[in-house]
């Protein structure tokens, strides 16, 4: 997410607490929100992915998914 996105949610939210905010600008606050939350899990997703297990025989294997089987 772009720092111009991330400057903007601050800025509405700012807005929010001190004079209120338009039906519009509410609106566009929400779908700022929801993008940050889905680049966000997005991330965190690849992040854990990338994750390798090393046993202590040396065997590699990638994290599983809770309650995964395989």
């Amino acid at each position: 997410m772009a720092e111009v996105n991330i400057a903007r949610i601050n800025e509405l939210a700012k807005k929010n607490k001190t004079e209120g905010l338009t039906d519009a600008e509410a609106q566009e606050l929400h779908e700022l929100r929801q993008a940050y939350l889905e680049a966000f899990r997005h991330n965190l997703r690849a992040q854990l992915d990338s994750i390798v297990v090393v046993e202590e025989n040396g065997e590699r294997h990638p994290l599983k998914k809770k309650g995964s089987e395989n």
